[in-house]
């Protein structure tokens, strides 16, 4: 009788934590491999592309520090997210203090944001699809910067709206609300534009 050998099981991110806190450097790039894309992305839609590399660097460097307080009854993801949210915030906020000319702040880190995945645009020529994008940095750049977090985390980042609560330690209530009033703000600014939905 043949013995069939199953394939190697992926180690979860718990157990790679564990390892890491263990001192095992090669977990930690396990994981880094694992989250850095999702990672990339959501600083790239807060943040822009200017200085990407380092605020990624940013985010595991501040997530290595501190694997020693990671509550492992947690998922290491959301722990993730909340890290990447506060250097992105952190960010902004420094550009924000640094800034001595007239381009507001949001509309320089929502000029990149070049994905819109969840709102196709009723035209499918590449000009149309770049117009309808440049619209929807424009409305997103519009909104006050709670709203703008979520929808980005929601509908872009495609997170649900229980991580997107512990990510922003706000209630859930809060996320469903915001990301309402983000829609509708964001919908009557494309009708503005001539954008039938």
């Amino acid at each position: 009788m043949l013995s069939v050998v199953s394939p190697p099981t992926q180690r979860d991110d718990l157990e790679l934590v564990r390892a890491c806190v263990a001192g095992d450097r090669q977990s930690f790039r396990l994981l880094y491999q694992r989250h850095q894309q999702k990672v990339r992305s959501t600083l790239y839609q807060l943040c822009g592309a200017d200085g990407l590399d380092d605020l990624v660097q940013e985010v595991f460097l501040r997530a290595w520090k501190g694997l020693a307080k990671f509550r492992q009854s947690a998922q290491f993801s959301t722990w993730l997210y909340r890290i990447t949210f506060n250097v992105a915030y952190d960010r902004r906020r420094s550009l924000a203090v640094g800034r001595s000319r007239h381009v507001s702040v949001a509309d320089e880190h929502l000029a990149n944001l070049s994905d819109a995945r969840h709102n196709e645009p009723p035209e499918t020529s590449p000009l149309s699809q770049m117009h309808y994008q440049d619209l929807i940095q424009r409305g997103l750049a519009q909104l006050s910067e709670d709203h703008r977090q979520v929808i980005i985390f929601h509908d872009l980042e495609e997170l649900p709206q229980k991580e997107i609560s512990e990510i922003l330690g706000i209630p859930v209530g809060t996320i469903k609300s915001r990301l309402f009033h983000a829609r509708a703000a964001l919908r009557k600014f494309l009708t503005s534009q001539g954008v039938e939905l």
